[in-house]
Formats: C-alpha cells, sequence, structure tokens
C-alpha cells in the first residue's frame, strides 16, 4: 500500500505502508502529521486535502487531528473513486511499473520500483489530473438545487 499527494507544480515522496492494518490512528502518524501537515503548509490556506474515503481515513480522530491542524478536507461521495484525480495517477505509476526492463520479483524490488517510477511521472501529468478535479466536481453537483445525485 502507498500513499502521495499531488498538486499544480508538486508532489509529495511516495511512501510505502509497513505492513499491517491501516488505522485511523497509523494513517495520522504516518500521512497525515509528516506528510500532510507539510504539504499544507507549503500550499498555504488554500489548500484543500482529498482522501479515497476510506473507513480508516473517516475516524474520529482523523477528523479531530485534520480540524487541529487547521486542514480542511473535500467532501465527496464515497465509493466513487472516478472522481478522485489520484486514481488516474495510481494508473500511470502501475503501467511504468509493469514496464519496466526488468519488472519486480519480489517485495524489496516492488518498493524500489514504485517510488523510482513516481520521481519520474511527468509533472505535467500531475498537474493534467489535478486541472481536471474541476470537471469532476462540477459534473457531480447539480447547481439548480446544489444535491449531489446518487
Amino acid at each position: 500500500m502507498v500513499w502521495a499527494g499531488i498538486m499544480i507544480n508538486g508532489r509529495t515522496f511516495l511512501h510505502v505502508v509497513a505492513n499491517g492494518t491501516m488505522t485511523g490512528q497509523r494513517y495520522i502518524d504516518e500521512v497525515l502529521l509528516p506528510h500532510v501537515r507539510l504539504f499544507r503548509g507549503a500550499v498555504g490556506d488554500k489548500f484543500v486535502f482529498m482522501d479515497d474515503n476510506a473507513t480508516c481515513h473517516r475516524t474520529l480522530a482523523v477528523q479531530d487531528c485534520l480540524d487541529s491542524e487547521g486542514i480542511q478536507r473535500l467532501v465527496w461521495q464515497a465509493r466513487s473513486p472516478d472522481l478522485n484525480p489520484i486514481e488516474n495517477v495510481w494508473d500511470a505509476l502501475e503501467r511504468q511499473v509493469a514496464d519496466r526492463n526488468y519488472p519486480p520479483t519480489n517485495k524489496n524490488t516492488l518498493i524500489r520500483a514504485l517510488i523510482e517510477e513516481w520521481d519520474k511521472l511527468s509533472q505535467q501529468l500531475l498537474d493534467n489530473v489535478v486541472q481536471s478535479m474541476v470537471r469532476r466536481v462540477e459534473c457531480c453537483i447539480t447547481p439548480h438545487d446544489g444535491h449531489i445525485p446518487y
């Protein structure tokens, strides 16, 4: 399992989650505090955080952490990965790893390949998927009544 953040003209390092189950507390300790908090600090007050609505991301402890750090979360429908631009990035990363001359043969070589290919992803690709978020949000919110269709 991996985590990374993207934005126009930037990205975080790829974080490889160690063995075990991702809990709300692990999410806070391994992702929010060391990565998201710093990313938010670099971006400033206009920073809006989007995650993938996983159960561990929705714990009260996670929300308390986001609130205490002044991190605004984008609210969007659960189980709608097509709305999350990072899914396109994961697809591109998966293709790059699969296209390597020497595909990974074990966990360690997979981790190394993921990190190397993450660093090679074009910033233009990341910028494009972030910019696509405007279209994704517009297609899901009905401007006449403000309701999100299900």
